[in-house]
C-alpha cells in the first residue's frame, strides 16, 4: 500500500502493510528490528498505542474516519505509551524523522492506495 499525504503532496510510505487482525494488531512490529524509510504499519481501530518489546523507537500518526491527521507523536521509544486520541480511527507507524521530513500537522488529509 501506499500512504500519502494530500495536503502536502508528499509519500509518506510507499511499503505500507495492514494490520487489521486480532493478531496482526497484537503482534504489530514486534517482530522487527526497524523500518526501512518507505515502510509503514496501519493499525485499525487504534486509539493509542504501547511500546512495549519494541525494539526501537518510531513515529506514530493518528488519523480519524474522513483520514484526517488527529495527532501523532514523534519518535516514541520503546516501553512507553503513546497519548490517547479518542477521534482517532487507525494509526500509521513510521521510522523516526517521517513526521518531520514530511511536515505532518494536523487536520492533513492522507490517502491509502490499497491498490499499489
Amino acid at each position: 500500500m501506499r500512504i500519502s499525504n494530500l495536503s502536502k503532496n508528499t509519500v509518506l510510505a510507499n511499503r505500507a502493510k495492514l494490520a487489521d487482525t486480532f493478531f496482526s494488531r497484537l503482534i504489530g512490529l514486534l517482530n522487527r528490528n526497524s523500518l526501512d524509510q518507505s515502510e509503514a504499519l496501519v493499525i485499525t481501530r487504534c486509539q493509542s498505542i504501547h511500546m512495549f518489546f519494541m525494539r526501537f523507537a518510531i513515529d506514530a500518526v493518528f488519523v480519524n474516519a474522513n483520514d484526517e491527521v488527529v495527532g501523532f507523536v514523534e519518535g516514541i521509544k520503546p516501553f512507553r505509551i503513546s497519548p490517547l486520541f479518542f477521534q482517532s480511527s487507525y494509526c500509521i507507524e513510521l521510522p523516526v524523522g517521517t513526521i518531520q521530513k514530511s511536515r505532518i500537522s494536523i487536520g492533513d488529509s492522507l490517502k491509502i492506495d490499497k491498490s499499489v
